[in-house]
């Protein structure tokens, strides 16, 4: 897509009918719940227009820190998202899994075999199984194994610590947390703060947990309204892979729903199970877009839908993902920019070693110039410095 159009797409998305998008989080200001000019506080003002995207209430691009500051420590965990918030990151992310009884974890994956300390228990050994998970054979510890007792007897550790072995640093010193334990620390950093935290909830492998008598949405839709997060304007998104998650969301609470898309030859395994020919590729066409807009208030595409890479891993063109889901109302929160070399386009690779940091702003420029309204990201300082410059520099196009 040229250049032109993008320029053009955003001047029209400033208008005085903000639509869907600018609904999303219009509660936060409004209730005397922020307070301007706070840190890590910015407006929506300027390059994109008041009320795109949220409202005005969140800045544009927003910046989602993607399983807290994973970059720093170990992802999921109070140590994660704490770092997270003094960082400044406008919207933190939780992905939760249950455990055998029924309580909602912060968990990348209900596979915990490299996120905690689990192999290091003896008394666990005889839980180390081999499962299908949404058609992939998994073998280690799986949280559905565990009650929410025997869980909080192991420790969080690193992920990948042949790419970040400085958070290794921070192994041992968190457990695994509860959905319950998040919201009662962003009500209390809410409080302290004078303004509502964030947060970007996805429920993981729900048709899967569904079939295992461990239906995901039912005990969420609980938790959000204890702590009066249901509401169309309460400060969080709720996101899923697979639609019919964010379809059954919405009939429980009024929280804006977020689709999250893979691979555009992939299916959400919702479909697969009901035997749904679509793909990512028939979603991310005009009538998929208008599809998803009909019960959700945003799409999460992996960045390769915004900007595609070819053969050698350069960025191509940009798609028309980014103008289409635009003219359907839809806000765009793609995955997920990490620092390092070995993750990032081969553009802005820079030396040979894939764990050095590349030129990570360079990238952030690119994907932000396309008019997505947020992004995930592991460093959540990173991105809020290229949100900055992007925002305070020229036109979009730019």
């Amino acid at each position: 897509m040229a250049n032109e159009e993008y320029g053009a797409t955003a001047e029209r998305r400033t208008g005085t009918s903000p639509g869907r998008r600018a609904v999303l989080g219009a509660a936060v200001l409004g209730a005397g719940g922020a307070v301007a000019g706070a840190p890590g506080v910015a407006r929506a003002e300027g390059r994109h227009g008041k009320g795109h995207g949220h409202g005005g209430e969140l800045p544009v691009p927003t910046v989602i820190a993607h399983r807290g500051t994973s970059g720093y420590r170990p992802e999921h965990t109070l140590g994660s998202y704490q770092l997270a918030l003094d960082m400044g990151a406008d919207v933190i992310e939780q992905d939760v899994v249950p455990t055998k009884d029924g309580h909602l974890v912060c968990r990348h994956e209900n596979d915990i075999t490299a996120t905690t300390d689990v192999a290091a228990h003896p008394e666990f050994a005889d839980r180390k199984t081999t499962k299908s998970v949404d058609g992939v054979q998994l073998t280690g510890w799986f949280t559905e194994d565990f009650t929410l007792a025997e869980l909080k007897t192991l420790r969080a550790k690193e992920r990948i610590p042949g790419t970040r072995q400085r958070n290794t640093l921070y192994d041992g010193r968190w457990d695994v947390p509860t959905l319950e334990e998040v919201l009662r620390w962003a009500e209390r950093a809410g409080r302290e703060r004078g303004r509502r935290v964030w947060l970007h909830i996805e429920t993981k492998h729900p048709t899967y947990f569904r079939k295992l008598g461990l239906g995901l949405e039912e005990p969420l839709a609980k938790l959000l309204r204890r702590y009066n997060r249901h509401r169309r304007h309460s400060p969080n998104f709720l996101q899923s892979f697979e639609p019919s998650s964010i379809q059954r969301l919405r009939k429980l609470v009024d929280a804006p729903g977020v689709v999250l898309l893979s691979s555009a030859n992939s299916r959400p395994w919702d479909f697969v199970e009901a035997g749904d020919p679509r793909t990512v590729a028939d979603l991310i066409k005009p009538e998929g877009l208008r599809w998803m807009a009909s019960y959700a208030k945003g799409i999460g595409p992996t960045l390769d839908l915004i900007i595609p890479k070819g053969p050698d891993g350069r960025l191509l063109e940009p798609t028309t993902l980014v103008r289409d889901a635009h003219a359907e109302d839809l806000i765009l929160h793609p995955y997920t920019m990490r620092n390092e070399n070995t993750f990032l386009p081969a553009d802005f690779k820079k030396g040979t070693d894939p764990n050095a940091y590349g030129d990570a702003f360079g990238a952030f420029k690119k994907y932000f110039a396309t008019g997505i309204d947020g992004i995930f990201s592991d460093n959540a300082d990173t991105a809020l410095l290229a949100a900055a410059d992007f925002r305070d520099g020229g036109p979009v196009n730019g």
